[in-house]
């Protein structure tokens, strides 16, 4: 059953007009995607969470227009810089269909699994989309995108043609059932809700994803590249990873030679994932001889046991959730950052592989890797780097705030 759009109120044809500061008149002239309630100087009239507005400089003169958000600080979320637009589906069909273009390699390659609009970095802000083959995901992250829901399905229609369309929806929308107009997270916009996970395949892999009740929107997947490359480092490695979810990193450590592969996870349903998805590629004959064991529990603690009872592993993964979603979180972020590097190291034989992940945007790059490299000197393994990594193709960052994904390869002697 499909979700119904038609109570959901459409946005005020009159758009509102706004007048801001100069540091903010600076940073959209820069392209900036955001604009805080603390930089408007004066609104041409009340607006309603949905509706445009449009921001003029000091002379009058366009410099952005973008969806109002009445109840965020984050007040307006720019769709167009520079040049006047009329924002419709037509409008909302050329910014999807351009981000499919950059991302048309993908499917060639054995993967049918990936972002297809990464949000402000792609135009959208607010709202990601995502493929798992032919079902695909839009989650929003603003309730401003919810009058623009109608448009927004006949533009994906248009330009991706899915067999399936689910919607999500991000923590902060679902705090507000009242706003929802009744949509529910997990609604199918377009076709059936799936009642099992969706098959997809990943650089050849076959893995399934919870597109209802998973996390993000079912998967990972902006570490497809950085599984790749464990790929390429795994062979003849036992292999601990850490923060599994449902076992990417662990398969294709499999399919890289790895003998045996431990999936740690607090989540049972998600290491039940790490199990089918290995039974999903069971044909693949590395896979098979590969002895892939899940534990449940919380990653500290169970690292602290393996290393009481002297396991040691030659390759060591962690990729833990966001640490620090705040600014005032960040000092705890590195500390742990830091306690699990010290944990890692200490189930690690020498000359064993780290592969260090943090996905926690307010934690710089400098300062992840800066902590992770201070932990090994301190407990006398300091690291000798691979290759540090970012972004893939379907992940692209348009501005500073936008980039998170930070992940160090390194051998400890």
């Amino acid at each position: 059953m499909q979700a119904s759009l038609d109570h959901i109120p459409h946005p005020a044809p009159r758009r509102i007009a706004l007048r801001v500061t100069a540091m903010a008149q600076h940073a959209l002239r820069t392209g900036h995607p955001w604009l805080f309630d603390r930089s408007i100087l004066s609104t041409s009239k009340g607006g309603h969470t949905g509706d445009l507005a449009v921001i003029f400089d000091d002379h009058r003169r366009f410099l952005a227009i973008g969806l109002y958000d009445a109840g965020s600080p984050l007040r307006v979320r720019i769709l167009q810089h520079g040049e006047p637009a009329t924002i419709d589906s037509a409008w909302f069909a050329g910014r999807i269909a351009w981000a499919a273009r950059i991302r048309r390699s993908l499917p060639g390659k054995g993967t049918t699994g990936y972002r297809v609009v990464h949000g402000e970095n792609d135009g959208l802000p607010g709202l990601v989309i995502d493929r798992y083959d032919r079902t695909f995901v839009l989650k929003l992250y603003t309730l401003a995108w919810l009058p623009w829901l109608e448009q927004l399905v006949d533009a994906i229609t248009s330009t991706l043609s899915p067999a399936r369309l689910v919607l999500r929806l991000s923590r902060e929308l679902l705090a507000k059932p009242d706003a929802l107009f009744g949509l529910s997270d997990g609604a199918a916009l377009i076709g059936d809700q799936p009642q099992v996970p969706v098959a997809f395949t990943e650089n050849g892999l076959r893995f399934e994803a919870d597109v209802v009740l998973g996390q993000k929107t079912g998967f990972f997947l902006d570490q497809r590249e950085n599984r790749a490359r464990v790929e390429t480092l795994a062979r003849g490695k036992s292999t601990l990873n850490v923060f599994a979810y449902s076992g990417g990193f662990s398969l294709y450590a499999a399919r890289g030679g790895a003998p045996a592969v431990i999936s740690l996870d607090a989540s049972a349903p998600a290491l039940a994932a790490a199990e089918r998805n290995f039974e999903l590629n069971g044909m693949v004959q590395a896979v098979a001889n590969c002895r892939h064991t899940v534990v449940a529990g919380d990653a500290f603690e169970q690292m602290e046991e393996f290393a009481r009872a002297k396991r040691r592993f030659d390759l060591v993964i962690v990729d833990p959730p966001a640490f620090a979603k705040r600014e005032a979180e960040v000092e705890a972020a590195r500390r742990a950052y830091g306690r699990l590097t010290r944990l890692a190291l200490q189930v690690m034989i020498e000359g064993g592989i780290l592969v260090m992940a943090s996905c926690s945007s307010r934690v710089t790059a400098e300062q992840f890797y800066a902590t992770v490299t201070r932990a090994a000197v301190a407990v006398d393994r300091p690291l000798r780097e691979i290759a540090r990594t970012g972004h893939a193709l379907d992940h692209p960052i348009g501005f500073p705030e936008g980039a998170y994904l930070k992940c160090l390869f390194a051998i400890a002697p």
